[in-house]
């Protein structure tokens, strides 16, 4: 059998010579790599009755190949393909040291690092809880001081342990994992998609199984724009032209926002992973710690505090939804004022029929009640990438680690959450993806089925139009404050109930990495904000608008049964003639009596004209769908407009407004007579506040959207779990709307 080979790594002056020497003694052979004038080290140890064979690597910072040390000392670790890596670290200098740590996770291979020097850090008065570090970086941490060979040993044999477990890492069918580390919503999303794309590149050309790189290790690299991975012949050229084309538009992308560049960005947060490892109590320091803390630090002390950071973030939140109303009020009104006039031009200019109908009420009414919020929703974008530029959104995610452990959920589960609209504004779809980050798949799971109860973009229209409708203006900002705690408080409580039974497990160690603040770019805000509006927009534009149409349609047809319609139009055509008469009578003499007489004709009138359009509405497809549903859903409040509005919102929960206003504009007595829907729900006998907070929470949990549910689909690799996603949260959804309806009716008056 060969030797276990293991290879060691470390920085230039961390002591990895020393070490070496120490091990193999006069068993040691020096000479230089082919073609290459590196000096190549390699030696034999013995131990347990196993023979090792050391292979000391070029002193070197980061495995980004840029330096001939580097290349070589990559190569080798891909191409022979060590069984382990000993790292040397320089237990005084943990942070610098830790980033070449870092990047041999990311690459995969099974590592033991070895904190050497540590004589002079206790020299110094300080500690290191190596228990809490191996924790926390998921390999075994061991203490040394190469030059008196203390620890040395010991090391030797956890590396072996280590060597020997994972011995055949690496080849056919047992690939190394690469650690997952999230690179923030810039990069992720990126990172994710050329992930697969890799993957399926390699599988075209059938060079997957003599791969030597893991995948997302190397989209990683193409995004560090490493000349030896740009260089490579893994990918056919097409594939390579394609990925040099998504490193491009995303260097532009972060140019633009951020001023800054990929590379720069992916450094910064190994450094902020590597800062939040080192920030959980892993050193202490006798000397004043206070006096040496930087500006970041001195602020992290608040905002990431156990309990302060907790109100503090509160308080943000409610700020980011006081800051959009107050704002955001008076250009809301002035766009849905443009559609009622549209409505109300297109009303007198179109003939009546199916044209007008359509026009007025599937088109402009529909897709223009959502389209009205669009200035709330810009102001909201802008806000939320102010806090993500700034990094403070990094900061909530570290903050709510300890809360999501307490609910048996990874800490890499927060971003996961944050993206699906943690803070309002968010998606599911990316947030399902953001969960192949997660290392347990039972934890990935709980994340995946309960992250659609946040309040994503598609459901703020929603939320807006029933705040703004029935709840006082000085409570707008707290009751979306709290609709998005709600979210959170579900999710999590979920969560618990999943991984108590059926997903039962400890979660993995975690650390969240926290980028250093910055202050946002006004431009770089501007183009954030706009890439979420015109996403916004494009959806009112395509998806929203084809559904709003396709739900006219379902409203409108089939007609009501001729004998029907012209009971109906003759009773009208009577009446029209009575309001006639009494109107020429009352001209020619003025009697108070005729005005009263007048009045009242008018009124019956308009009770036929309603009286058809309901008739009609409820016959429509559309109608016996909601009447079905609705001997179920009255006890939520929900009327059968409602019960439409939300089988639509299983398409995308934007169509919930657009429903809302096609129903109430089709059952208006004049379509050129248009007014906002806002006022129009408000105005509505069966509208009040106890359906209304109930519609927000059946809204906030219910089924997530189609395009989410096929997502879970393409990750999960089955329908079972979008379709117990679809089942248990519209359950609990219609559990939790009935108790809030009917509590409301008590409270909420």
């Amino acid at each position: 059998m060969r030797p276990v080979t293991i290879a060691l790594a470390g920085n230039p002056n961390a002591g990895k010579t020393t070490i070496f020497n120490a091990i193999t003694g006069a068993r040691q052979h020096v000479g230089n790599y082919p073609g290459i004038t590196v000096e190549k080290k390699t030696g034999l140890a013995c131990l347990e009755g196993e023979t090792i064979a050391l292979v000391d690597l070029p002193g070197i910072y980061s495995l980004t190949a840029y330096s001939q040390e580097e290349v070589v000392a990559r190569r080798m670790l891909t191409e022979e393909r060590p069984d382990a890596a000993l790292h040397i670290v320089d237990a005084g200098a943990l942070e610098r040291n830790l980033y070449l740590t870092v990047q041999l996770l990311e690459l995969g291979i099974p590592t033991v690092v070895a904190l050497n020097m540590m004589d002079e850090v206790r020299r110094r008065g300080d500690s290191i809880d190596t228990k809490r570090l191996s924790r926390l970086l998921g390999v075994p941490v061991v203490e040394t001081v190469g030059r008196t060979g203390v620890g040395v040993t010991e090391a030797l044999r956890t590396v072996l342990a280590v060597g020997r477990e994972a011995r055949g890492a690496g080849k056919r069918g047992n690939p190394w994992q690469s650690r997952i580390i999230s690179y923030g919503t810039d990069i992720d999303p990126v990172l994710i998609e050329m992930t697969g794309e890799i993957d399926r590149c390699l599988a075209d050309s059938g060079k997957n199984a003599d791969m030597v790189y893991p995948s997302r290790w190397l989209a990683l690299k193409y995004l560090e724009n490493d000349p030896d991975i740009h260089d490579a012949r893994f990918f056919s050229e097409e594939c390579r032209t394609h990925f040099e084309t998504q490193y491009d538009q995303l260097a532009k992308h972060l140019e633009k926002t951020l001023q800054t560049y990929p590379e720069a960005i992916i450094a910064d947060f190994r450094y902020g992973y590597i800062s939040g490892i080192l920030r959980q109590d892993v050193v202490t320091r006798q000397a004043d710690i206070a006096a040496r803390r930087n500006f970041s630090d001195q602020i992290d002390r608040f905002l990431t505090h156990s309990w302060l950071g907790i109100f503090a973030m509160a308080a943000v939140f409610y700020c980011v939804y006081q800051i959009a109303f107050s704002l955001g009020g008076i250009p809301m009104d002035m766009v849905g004022a443009l559609f009622d006039w549209a409505a109300e031009a297109a009303g007198k200019i179109i003939p009546d029929g199916l044209a007008r109908s359509l026009i007025v009420s599937g088109i402009i009414k529909g897709a223009g009640g959502v389209m009205a919020f669009v200035p709330l929703i810009v102001i909201m974008f802008m806000l939320v990438a102010f806090l993500e530029d700034s990094g403070y959104m990094a900061r909530i995610a570290y903050m709510l680690d300890r809360v999501f452990r307490l609910f048996g959920l990874h800490g890499a589960s927060i971003m996961p959450y944050m993206i699906s609209g943690g803070i309002a504004g968010g998606c599911a779809v990316p947030g399902v993806m953001g969960t192949r980050t997660l290392r347990g798949p039972k934890e990935k799971l709980a994340t995946m089925l309960t992250l659609p109860f946040m309040a994503c973009g598609a459901k703020i229209p929603v939320f807006l139009l029933i705040v703004g409708a029935f709840f006082a203006e000085n409570n707008q900002a707290a009751i979306m404050l709290g609709i998005t705690l709600s979210g959170w408080a579900i999710a999590l409580l979920s969560a618990k109930i999943l991984r108590s039974t059926v997903m039962r497990g400890e979660p993995t160690p975690f650390v969240m990495e926290l980028p250093p603040y910055r202050i946002p770019t006004m431009r770089g805000l501007l183009l954030h904000t706009w890439e979420r509006a015109w996403q916004y927009l494009k959806r009112a534009g395509t998806i929203i608008l084809s559904i709003s149409i396709v739900i006219w349609a379902l409203l409108t047809f089939p007609a009501l049964p001729e004998d029907m319609a012209q009971a109906y139009d003759e009773k009208i055509a009577s009446a029209g003639e009575r309001i006639e008469n009494i109107s020429s009578v009352y001209a020619a003499s003025g009697l108070e009596t005729d005005k009263v007489a007048l009045d009242e004709a008018r009124e019956a009138l308009d009770a036929l004209l309603n009286q058809k359009s309901g008739a009609a509405l409820t016959h429509s497809f559309a109608g016996r769908i909601g009447l079905f549903f609705e001997p179920v859903s009255v006890f939520a409040g929900f009327d059968w407009r409602t019960n439409v509005a939300l089988l639509g919102g299983v398409a995308a929960k934007e169509v919930l407004v657009s429903t809302l206003g096609t129903a109430y504009s089709l059952g208006d007595v004049d379509p050129e007579d248009a007014k906002p829907l806002r006022e129009t729900i408000k105005a509505d006998p069966g509208w009040n506040r106890a359906n209304a907070a109930s519609l927000m929470i059946f809204v906030l949990i219910y089924s997530p959207c189609v395009v989410t549910l096929a997502t879970m689909r393409t990750e999960t690799a089955s329908w079972r779990w979008p379709l117990f996603s679809l089942v248990s949260s519209t359950g609990m959804a219609y559990a939790l709307a009935v108790a809030v309806y009917q509590a409301g009716r008590i409270f909420l008056r």
